[in-house]
């Protein structure tokens, strides 16, 4: 098994030695973002004639990616089956018109962008001028369906799951929609689901088992490939064999010999070789994908761990295989989940991004997380309402993101801590996560209180020998506090520390005497 996970991580590292290690991604709603500089300028803004000062603003809170929710190109059908919500939709947006109802962004017509957003051409000029920053652009593909009017129903309704008898689709007609092929056929097809909720009424359910969809699917994806770095891949479990034979059951036919995932990225990697994979996964299958190819996983364990107050269960998740841990992308929010404002509130958020930002994988972040926002958005419409602003939680974040930013925490080797009690009978030690990175005798240490009390501990730092030749400033880089300690001590003694509740420390280790800069290496 050890033979297994190195050979895993070697093959990780390769495929994505264009990108960073641990990298730091945003995600925008890209019609929410472009309607709202439109507004803000007094302009139509799509992707051609973003504004240079947007992408300043962009670069400035040094992402490594930028994830375009939402490009493609949706259609009719999923905007019409969407106005049937708009009652809903009320709730986020209350002076909502039929204007703003788009249609989901996961009922996809087909793999163009969205011409109101600038077309392909747009999409390759923004790229452009992320590229400027060194930013890398992903993009979404749902392997699952496909909108319910996609061309390939008419064209090629084998790519899909069909009912098993027109009683069946009589039977369930939630469950099936009827359709036109080229050949003068009515075909009944199955719209979109899951293991767990009612089917997707706007889509339309593709078989991952039929030859011909795989390959129809590589070369859609090969295209994306040449207009961006990376892929989301939305709900990537349903994909595998034993998932969606579990779902569909005889409609699928056979299984074939080799899962989806273990066909369709080595395809796409033969053109794109450092082309990202980052799967949307729940059900405990992180680890299975990870193996057939993805770079990256949804953490969705810890997310909910960090949501429900779980800090044991963190704790020990967290002392999972590093290569397992460096293959996980973090979140407290994206646009399926509650907005971090509601589920954890400010102070809880400030130490739950302390953590998720700097520990060994990627980190997903959200359009609107820093301001503070709490409206969690359809993905069906193009606007947002006015929300108040955090601004000292904005600056938070933008502390945060400039100190991970540093070569240490992409480059270095990171270790978890097991703080001690800091006195004799003290239980408090039992509240901090701690870790540590070091990368060319560059030191950072992390201490996160995810409790509600004071807390205090002692951390030892044996393991740093470096240490003991010199003594030490230890800046704290989310408070621009600052201490000494003499490098004997902290090899001998450990570093006490105390965190408030809900509280983060990030100790920069600085030599004595060294110029200091605000943000280290």
């Amino acid at each position: 098994m050890k033979l297994l996970q190195r050979l895993f991580q070697a093959e990780s590292q390769a495929r994505t030695a264009g990108w960073r290690p641990n990298p730091t991604i945003y995600e925008i709603n890209t019609w929410v973002w472009l309607h709202s500089l439109s507004q803000k300028y007094n302009r139509e803004i799509n992707l051609a004639n973003i504004p240079m000062a947007e992408i300043k603003d962009l670069a400035s809170w040094r992402f490594d990616a930028i994830w375009l929710m939402g490009i493609w190109h949706r259609g009719p059908a999923s905007r019409q089956s969407a106005l049937n919500y708009i009652h809903e939709y009320r709730q986020a947006l209350p002076d909502i018109t039929a204007d703003d109802v788009v249609g989901s962004a996961y009922a996809i017509r087909d793999y163009q962008v969205e011409r109101q957003l600038g077309g392909r051409g747009g999409l390759a000029a923004f790229r452009e001028q992320l590229r400027h920053y060194d930013i890398r652009l992903i993009l979404d593909y749902v392997p699952n369906h496909v909108s319910a009017d996609h061309a390939w129903i008419h064209h090629h309704p084998e790519y899909f799951i069909q009912a098993a008898a027109a009683a069946e689709a009589e039977q369930w007609p939630q469950n099936f929609f009827y359709s036109d092929t080229a050949g003068g056929d009515t075909v009944a097809v199955a719209h979109g689901r899951d293991l767990y909720f009612p089917p997707w009424i706007d889509t339309a359910q593709l078989n991952v088992f039929h030859p011909g969809l795989r390959q129809a699917a590589a070369d859609t994806l090969i295209d994306i490939g040449s207009q961006c770095d990376g892929v989301r891949c939305d709900m990537a479990m349903l994909m595998m064999n034993s998932i969606f034979a579990k779902i569909w059951g005889e409609r699928a036919g056979a299984a074939p010999a080799t899962d989806y995932w273990n066909e369709i990225i080595p395809a796409v990697r033969q053109v794109h070789p450092q082309m990202l994979f980052m799967a949307e996964v729940y059900w405990n299958l992180e680890h299975e994908l990870q193996l057939q190819g993805f770079d990256y996983t949804y953490d969705k364990r810890i997310y909910d761990c960090l949501i429900n107050h779980e800090l044991n269960e963190i704790k020990a998740h967290l002392g999972a295989d590093l290569s397992y841990l460096e293959s996980n992308v973090r979140f407290i929010e994206n646009h399926d989940e509650a907005r971090a404002m509601n589920t954890l509130g400010e102070d809880r958020q400030r130490a739950a991004a302390a953590l998720i930002c700097t520990l060994p994988g990627a980190t997903l972040l959200h359009q609107g997380q820093f301001s503070g926002r709490r409206v969690k958005l359809p993905v069906q419409i193009r606007r947002q309402p006015e929300e108040m602003k955090h601004p000292l939680l904005e600056r938070f974040y933008k502390r945060l993101l400039q100190e991970v930013h540093a070569p240490v925490y992409h480059k270095g080797k990171w270790l978890m801590l097991e703080a001690q009690p800091a006195f004799k009978g003290s239980q408090t030690h039992h509240s901090l996560t701690a870790y540590t990175w070091d990368y060319n005798e560059t030191y950072r240490l992390i201490v996160v209180n995810l409790t509600g009390e004071w807390s205090r501990g002692r951390l030892q730092l044996a393991h740093w020998t470096h240490l003991a030749r010199h003594n030490w400033q230890l800046h704290d880089a989310l408070s621009d506090s600052r201490s000494r300690r003499k490098g004997e001590d902290l090899i001998k003694k450990g570093l006490t520390v105390e965190v408030p509740p809900y509280g983060s420390r990030i100790f920069q280790f600085r030599r004595r005497g060294w110029l200091s800069r605000r943000h280290g290496s």
